[in-house]
């Protein structure tokens, strides 16, 4: 027997990579010193030496069941995009930036189209940013996943100064909530979404939303690096930030404040994209639901002290939509 016929195909993957080689080495940085082809890529890490005090930041995340609209509608090409700007962004939580990525594709078969857009979306998705793709792995594993399922995943290792970690402990009563707004559902709730939506051609134009479910679902999840260094170097006091993914605001949001203080969000302050509405309606979803499963057009919650709020607005485009009160959760008002 050959490795094929038990479902294998060693020279799909390989022609894959080959086609990916030059995007993968496009987002090398002079820090890169052994990259694609490596048993383990090498990043020089004299990059952290002009540091006072450098704490390394890791993330592992997915795009979940993202993956399977995304293959349905046959447009698998922002799926890197997701994958490295959702991980970019819990970093940015902790006040770090990017070092390097690392990426992992699986599927029951490996098909060379499929697998050759997606190593070029991460590639782009991290040249973009400039992130180097260190490295990765690629695994066909017919009957760990269902015929046509894939998975994608991916770490991201960053850096902040010690004395420059964002978190609860710097937050204090009357700190304000400058939202940072999402593209849409970005990475989150698209098990509920495939079910909303079951039957629904995705190309249709839908008018509420002004353009088709493929383009409002698909939009890939926005990162906020530039806005958040546009911050820092502007020297504006950021106490902690809120990546808001699954869970919505109700799980995201009080993992930014400490025991004692919680927050108020007041309703109509940001403007929700229309997606959201019109799932609401699909599915006859729950208000309450909906901001538990959904970002609902928050996509990064930056907490601020109150005298630094209108000097952020002018660097950065976003919206004042609460603020940290006594008490504990979040309660919507």
């Amino acid at each position: 027997m050959r490795y094929e016929e038990a479902g294998v195909n060693i020279e799909a993957k390989a022609e894959a990579l080959k086609r990916a080689k030059e995007a993968i080495a496009a987002t090398y940085t002079p820090s890169v010193l052994r990259g694609l082809g490596a048993f383990g890529g090498l990043f020089d890490a004299m990059v952290l030496k002009g540091m006072a005090h450098p704490v390394l930041v890791a993330t592992t995340d997915g795009v979940g069941t993202k993956t399977l609209l995304a293959l349905e509608a046959g447009e698998v090409s922002g799926l890197g995009f997701d994958l490295v700007h959702h991980s970019v962004n819990d970093l940015l939580a902790q006040g770090a930036t990017p070092l390097f990525f690392l990426d992992y594709l699986a599927a029951s078969r490996l098909e060379e189209g499929v697998l050759s857009a997606l190593l070029t979306s991460l590639a782009e998705a991290c040249k973009a940013l400039s992130i180097p793709l260190l490295g990765g792995e690629t695994a066909e594993m017919p009957g760990v996943y269902r015929e046509g399922a894939w998975d994608i995943a991916g770490t991201l290792v960053g850096v902040v100064e010690k004395g420059e970690i964002l978190g609860p402990e710097r937050v204090r009563e009357g700190d304000v909530l400058l939202a940072l707004p999402s593209s849409g559902p970005h990475t989150n709730g698209y098990s509920l979404i495939r079910k909303v939506v079951a039957g629904q051609d995705l190309e249709a134009f839908i008018p509420e939303l002004g353009e088709s479910l493929k383009a409002a679902l698909l939009r890939p999840h926005r990162a906020y690096l530039a806005e958040f260094l546009r911050l820092k170097e502007a020297g504006v006091e950021i106490h902690a930030i809120a990546h808001i993914t699954g869970g919505g605001l109700p799980e995201n949001l009080p993992r930014a404040l400490p025991p004692g203080l919680g927050a108020e969000v007041y309703r109509g302050s940001w403007p929700v994209p229309p997606v959201f509405p019109y799932l609401q309606g699909l599915g006859n979803i729950p208000e309450e639901e909906m901001y538990r499963v959904f970002n609902m057009g928050l996509g990064l919650l930056l907490i601020l002290p109150e005298g630094e709020a209108q000097r952020a607005l002018t660097l950065v485009e976003g919206f004042l939509v609460g603020k940290v009160v006594r008490g504990g959760g979040v309660v919507l008002v």
